[in-house]
């Protein structure tokens, strides 16, 4: 029984090798699978093209599966991830440009304070003098109403009317400089706000260094009376 069983499977497994054997003659065939029925050829089947298939050498083994190419969302994907990664190595590269800057800009977190505290002194002065001649222009301006000047309401002169709306166009336009400058040194105490703290983090200076307003002054001391 064991022979006749072993006679009968042989001759079946021929039986499914027989269409293929003028194939199994060449070097190599290539089959893939189509709707569940293999599909081969001594060259690649145009009904395996965009799926994956299988190399066959001559004594019916497989020599190499190649895998189905990928497919239009797959490559989106890989794109957009080739491109995720691109965009974290560049910022990673420009916060490690940032924080080598700061190192060697700054001796110390004492140095930083002392330059903050120049920078927006600079700029202070400046905001000083600004709103001097603010204030020397609004005096112009009240000289110019008949109210302020202790004359008669009476109607203004062309000249008045003129020399007015001089000033108030000098005035609109010292006013969006003083902003300017009132915005220039909210960035400036801003940038070394996080400069400071960046720097302790590179440093790890925390606890040598108490946090300091503006003016040099350890946050927290109290004044001397």
């Amino acid at each position: 029984m064991g022979l006749r069983r072993s006679l009968e499977a042989g001759a079946v497994g021929t039986a499914l090798l027989l269409p293929f054997a003028p194939l199994m003659a060449a070097q190599t065939i290539y089959c893939c699978d189509v709707g569940g029925q293999p599909v081969c050829s001594d060259v690649l089947p145009p009904a395996c093209y965009g799926q994956a298939y299988r190399e066959i050498g001559p004594q019916g083994t497989i020599r190499k599966k190649v895998p189905a190419p990928p497919s239009a969302s797959d490559i989106a994907r890989r794109n957009a991830e080739a491109e995720r990664l691109k965009e974290e190595e560049a910022r990673a590269t420009k916060v490690r440009r940032l924080d080598q800057a700061l190192l060697q800009t700054y001796t110390s977190v004492t140095d930083l304070d002392h330059r903050r505290d120049r920078a927006l002194a600079d700029i202070d002065r400046t905001l000083d003098e600004l709103r001097e001649r603010e204030e020397r222009l609004l005096e112009r301006r009240r000289a110019l109403l008949p109210e302020q000047a202790g004359q008669k309401a009476k109607p203004q002169s062309r000249a008045q009317a003129e020399a007015l709306r001089d000033l108030d166009s000098e005035l609109a336009a010292h006013r969006s400089v003083v902003d300017a400058k009132v915005r220039e040194r909210e960035g400036v105490r801003q940038r070394y706000a996080e400069d400071r703290e960046r720097y302790l983090e590179l440093t790890g200076a925390q606890k040598a260094a108490p946090r300091q307003q503006e003016g040099g002054k350890p946050e927290g001391a109290q004044e001397s009376r």
